[in-house]
């Protein structure tokens, strides 16, 4: 019966979603598709609130400090699971502090390079990287970030010698992509789709597991490099002991969202790929991933900026 109770008396008040991150990225787009589904469905307004900084650190640590009341969630995405390894003196354990209500979608990078690059496909390209060690930059949109790790991942099983150069965001290092100070990124599909139509950028191989409903033709990564996979996610967090009602009718609700074919198709657009199910399922895409990651930033010596 409490149970009951809860489920039906919450929300009885505006809710708000961190996101970590600046307004108008991928995080921030997805973020705002969830809070107009939960308001239309819970009668009572989701609101973002964007608390950018420290790779998503200073939103997840207001989170993980909120009263677990059901009123402030987190919009947890694949820096929650990198961060971790990258920064020793967090003032939060992600794992042990936020439970999962969701996972949203898994989100594809797309390994993009200049059109000046002699290399139309991926194994052209790993052989001019190996003839070319250490001449080839890559950008990223800084130590730590899923551009730097995903492209690591990949010297890391190629023996390619890349020169990695950080920027502060994705959309600086795109632009010098695009005037040639860079050689190539794994960047979100969100932030190269428009410049591989344009035909400024020349996409070469996407990270995922599987091709993409946005580039059905561009093989994967893996095609060529067996093993290789490397994908962010996106979903929903709140503080630990959150009620379990609360958590499950959040859960519930989002996933009837996600069956929703404008969201389905927007998150297609965004790169990603639609996933749902259990609170336990995204608790173990976010093991996962913890684990993968520190495994490749202990590797490559990755430091925070």
């Amino acid at each position: 019966m409490p149970r009951m109770a809860l489920g039906q008396t919450w929300p009885s008040r505006p809710v708000r979603i961190v996101v970590g991150f600046p307004p108008g990225g991928a995080t921030d787009i997805q973020a705002r598709l969830m809070g107009e589904w939960l308001t239309q469905r819970l009668g009572q307004q989701f609101i973002v609130e964007n608390k950018p900084g420290a790779s998503g650190n200073i939103g997840t640590e207001l989170v993980a400090r909120a009263p677990a009341d059901g009123y402030t969630l987190l919009q947890v995405v694949t820096p929650n699971a990198i961060n971790p390894s990258l920064y020793s003196n967090l003032g939060f354990d992600f794992i042990r502090d936020i439970a999962p209500v969701i996972c949203s979608a898994r989100l594809a990078y797309v390994v993009v390079v200049h059109p000046s690059v002699p290399a139309t496909t991926l194994p052209e390209f790993i052989a001019y990287a190996k003839a070319n060690p250490g001449k080839i930059n890559y950008g990223s949109a800084g130590s730590g970030t899923p551009q730097n790790i995903t492209c690591e991942l990949f010297k890391m099983m190629t023996g390619v010698n890349l020169v990695h150069v950080g920027y502060r965001g994705g959309a600086p290092a795109v632009a010098d992509l695009i005037s040639g100070h860079v050689q190539v990124i794994f960047a979100p599909v969100s932030e190269a789709i428009q410049h591989v139509k344009a035909g400024k950028l020349r996409a070469l191989a996407v990270t995922t597991a599987a091709r993409l409903d946005v580039f059905p033709d561009l093989p994967t990564v893996g095609d060529f490099l067996p093993g290789y996979e490397a994908s962010g996610f996106a979903g929903i967090g709140a503080p630990k002991n959150t009620p379990a009602a609360i958590i499950d009718l959040l859960n519930k609700e989002l996933n009837a969202g996600l069956a929703d074919a404008r969201i389905k198709s927007r998150i297609v657009d965004l790169g990603g790929t639609v996933l749902g199910g259990s609170p336990a399922d995204f608790a173990t895409i976010i093991a996962d991933a913890t684990d993968k990651w520190a495994k490749v930033i202990k590797f490559a010596g990755i430091k925070a900026d």
